[in-house]
């Protein structure tokens, strides 16, 4: 007999067979709450400019502050604690993010707001680094891409729901109501996360790569440029979605075409849960494939409410499971330093986020909303052709 292999008692082998669903859907919850929490703002702008005596470029910056607090706190911060037990760590992490941002629901003052979203976005960088790798490491091996799918699915949902509720909770009451409900939901998954989830090891220190030497890992820079190329598409059309619709024929209205997004979203995650596993390379070709043919029907079909509606569907499928199969890949290209890896996702994924409001902005001072539909097919193509150049080393496995 192997000695080197470790017999699981009984009750142990029996929880690694099994998907732990109730965690993976608190865990999600988790990163609906951190998707929100970075873009409510936005949908919140003229209420807290109001409240606050301030500018809405002011408030504006509740967004940045919270992206920058991610870029910078993220990979140094998850390189320190790797180390650690996973659960204790977490429940730390969202701790530290309800009470950042329970400050911001109750401060009047703009330089403490701000200081306060720096904060809450940092402790959202440290949570985004380890959702996708502690979920793979509760979970069976043979169910790693449906846990992931599991997990990823509150980051969607974020988008899709998050700055709507919140601008109908901060418009229908008071704004700081919808900082105060995000930070309700926060209490409830750590309280289900602190008492029902598994423990997770960290990494052995015999094992820890230096951070430079995981950036340099075969294939992770590779993975990162697909998110930042795929993500850029993304949001430069999404953050901008009402001028895209005024220059349209349709008669659509935003909140309708976040919802048309939102359902499609979930549909999208359903999709790869059931592919991932078996399929994930030709799951992310066809993925980043149909994204671009969403633009493609975006852009041709712009003077028709139907041809926009499908275009917005096939968006929203596409970009459901993203999360999932780029998190996936990175947690398979990272190996045992897959935390290290994962931290990098928050920082391309905000930087580029970063980038599209000033693309965006930039182009739309001389052009009218259709071309951020070109925009989405142009970056789509680089993501797509940079997916095809890593199949060898970041987007391994089956076709």
């Amino acid at each position: 007999m192997d000695t080197s292999t470790p017999v699981l008692p009984p009750i142990a082998a029996e929880r690694v067979r099994r998907l732990p669903v109730a965690t993976l859907v608190a865990l999600a919850v988790v990163g609906f709450v951190l998707v929100a929490m970075e873009t409510m703002p936005a949908g919140l702008l003229p209420v807290i400019a109001n409240g606050m005596n301030t500018s809405e470029g002011t408030v504006g910056l509740f967004v940045s502050a919270y992206a920058l607090g991610t870029v910078i706190v993220t990979i140094p911060a998850i390189t320190l604690t790797r180390g650690m037990p996973r659960k204790p760590l977490l429940l730390v992490g969202i701790a530290g993010l309800i009470v950042a941002n329970s400050v911001t629901a109750i401060s009047h003052d703009v330089a403490l707001s701000l200081i306060s979203r720096f904060i809450a976005g940092a402790f959202s960088g440290i949570i985004w680094g380890m959702l996708a790798a502690y979920g793979r490491k509760i979970s069976p091996p043979h169910r790693a891409g449906l846990a992931l799918s599991i997990v990823s699915t509150g980051a969607p949902v974020g988008f899709a729901l998050g700055t709507p509720l919140g601008s109908w909770l901060g418009t229908t009451f008071d704004w700081r109501w919808a900082f105060v409900g995000l930070s309700a939901v926060a209490i409830i998954a750590v309280a289900v996360i602190a008492v029902i989830a598994p423990a997770a090891p960290g990494q052995a220190g015999a094992s820890r790569l230096p951070v430079i030497r995981v950036f340099r890992i075969p294939g992770v820079a590779v993975i990162l440029a697909v998110i930042f190329a795929w993500m850029l598409a993304h949001n430069t059309i999404y953050t901008y979605i009402s001028p895209y619709l005024q220059a349209t024929a349709s008669t659509l209205t935003v909140d309708v075409q976040l919802f048309i997004f939102g359902v499609a979203s979930v549909g999208g995650i359903v999709a790869t849960g059931a592919i991932l596993d078996r399929h994930p390379r030709a799951l992310l070709h066809g993925s980043v494939a149909v994204f671009i043919l969403a633009g493609v029907v975006l852009l041709v079909g712009h003077n028709s409410t139907p041809a926009i509606i499908v275009g917005t569907a096939l968006w929203g499928i596409t970009f459901g499971g993203a999360s999932a199969q780029l998190q996936a890949a990175l947690t398979t290209t990272g190996g045992k330093d897959s935390d290290v890896a994962n931290s990098f996702l928050p920082v391309a994924f905000n930087v580029a986020i970063f980038i599209a409001g000033i693309l965006g902005a930039l182009v739309l001072t001389r052009f009218d909303g259709l071309v951020l539909a070109g925009i989405m097919i142009a970056f789509g193509v680089v993501a797509l052709l940079l997916t095809f150049y890593g199949r060898r080393t970041a987007f391994r496995g089956q076709l």
